[in-house]
């Protein structure tokens, strides 16, 4: 038996007022005394339970904030949430008579100011191609006469794996993983200068027949391409799609004639792509 804490992520209006004048520095303070009194409160609750039911209950609390000096991956998808992350929570914001602490959010294994009893056991798979050689692991607590916490390390039936280079150092990789039977997700990023129109349909053909599943391709010329005929102080985010697709079309000097068709099954995708996203709400 054991009595939990199960706190949510604290969205700013739960836990503070705001005022009119207030500076940055005001509202960090809010909110880390805001966390800190939420967490006395319910753990109180708790420590009261306790004395009713035996001391040798163990409290574990609950969180979902970003810690102070926390560790994250580079494209771990990972934000750092308002709360906790400016306020810069700590491991003071917990009472000390909580026996453990299991913090949410952030992907990496982690103690929270070195203390053993606060942690962040991280994302049992990975989140994002940075996390790739990432080691996953859960955490199993022994609450005996002393507690023990013991790593208990997360198996990966399915890798994840970037690959970068030209379009023969592709070929290769994918041909040698296909060679060793891997399971694995790709990211691929052709690189060299070289335009490749068709990509995706080249890379989709290495892969067919495999257990290697593209997730994500990225054609750095192709993009550099069409961003090069944008004008001067003009943004991706300035254009609408149809704008883009045209670009696209101009890029490769697409004829008249071709344009029609091209023109014909983009917007049937967009079509699909609406209708399922009205079906989706």
């Amino acid at each position: 038996m054991a009595i939990i804490c199960a706190v949510p992520y604290l969205r700013d209006k739960d836990i503070r007022y705001a005022e009119a004048g207030e500076t940055i520095e005001d509202k960090n303070r809010k909110l880390l005394e805001g966390i800190k009194e939420h967490y006395s409160t319910v753990c109180d609750i708790a420590k009261m339970r306790q004395s009713e039911l035996g001391s040798d209950i163990p409290i574990i609390a609950m969180g979902h904030l970003f810690t102070q000096g926390g560790k994250t991956v580079d494209g771990d998808g990972v934000s750092e949430l308002y709360i906790g992350s400016l306020a810069h929570v700590d491991s003071s914001v917990f009472p000390d008579y909580l026996d453990y602490v299991a913090l949410g959010h952030l992907h990496v294994p982690q103690r929270v100011g070195g203390k053993e009893t606060i942690r962040y056991s991280g994302s049992p798979i990975p989140m994002g191609f940075g996390e790739a050689k990432q080691q996953k692991q859960v955490v199993l607590l022994h609450f005996e006469d002393t507690l023990s916490i013991e790593p208990l390390f997360v198996p990966s039936f399915y890798h994840l794996e970037s690959i970068k280079g030209t379009m023969d150092q592709i070929t290769s990789r994918i041909q040698f993983l296909r060679e060793k039977g891997e399971a694995a997700y790709l990211e691929i990023e052709y690189t060299a200068p070289e335009m490749i129109g068709d990509l995706s349909e080249r890379c989709e053909e290495l892969v067919q027949d495999s257990n290697l599943t593209i997730l994500r391709i990225q054609n750095r010329q192709f993009i550099q391409r069409v961003m090069s005929s944008m004008q001067t102080q003009e943004t991706l985010e300035d254009l609408d799609t149809e704008e883009v697709f045209t670009r696209c079309l101009d890029t490769f000097a697409v004829t008249e004639e071709e344009r029609q068709p091209l023109r014909d099954a983009y917007h049937e995708i967009l079509l699909e792509m609406q209708e399922e996203d009205i079906l989706a709400e």
